[in-house]
């Protein structure tokens, strides 16, 4: 599997985020572009990762800075739950669990093969904080194992200028539902 881009896509990619990153300046006050793309040139495997948000419709951007780990945080920031992260189930028991209509990958897979994790409640409720999303559309969240074992999942949505978290069996997807990932830089 491919984890590193071409010269070309590199600057195509920091390209797109420099011009994100400018155009949402609330949703990264005190951080400066500059020593993000220095810190994302020396993190090929990092940029990898943002590749595939973007390229999955995610549209990544820098939420934040951990002082704790020195890294900085991306969110996928599309208005709507990923475009092409929809329709599938939340985790590989899910998917053993459908007896017909089995799709190829699951979000706790395919999360992982892209190099991110499934935003937790908390970073969903803080994605909220810096935009409206989700408003026609809903993301898986990271659910605790206590939940998968019994064969449920959670997911989250934005409606009344509220977040809800909801329950469902994993096995179910919708083709309004994706997840949105979290990358730290």
């Amino acid at each position: 599997m491919k984890t590193l881009l071409s010269q070309s896509e590199s600057e195509t990619l920091l390209k797109t985020l420099k011009a994100r990153f400018e155009a949402h300046m609330n949703r990264h006050e005190n951080l400066e572009w500059s020593k993000i793309s220095e810190r994302l040139q020396e993190k090929q495997d990092k940029l990898y990762s943002l590749h595939q948000m973007e390229e999955t419709g995610g549209e990544p951007d820098v939420v934040g800075y951990d002082d704790n780990e020195d890294k900085y945080i991306f969110f996928d920031c599309s208005v709507e739950s990923p475009r092409n992260r929809r329709s599938l189930p939340y985790d590989r028991d899910a998917v053993s669990l459908r007896t017909k209509d089995r799709p190829k990958y699951n979000a706790v897979e395919l999360a992982d093969l892209m190099g991110i994790d499934i935003l937790t409640e908390e970073e969903y409720k803080k994605l909220q904080e810096l935009g409206r999303f989700d408003a026609k559309s809903s993301s898986w969240i990271h659910t605790p194992s206590e939940i998968t074992k019994l064969g449920g999942s959670l997911f989250c949505d934005v409606h009344y200028g509220r977040v809800f978290t909801y329950h469902n069996n994993a096995q179910l997807f919708y083709a309004s539902r994706g997840f949105r990932g979290v990358l730290k830089v």
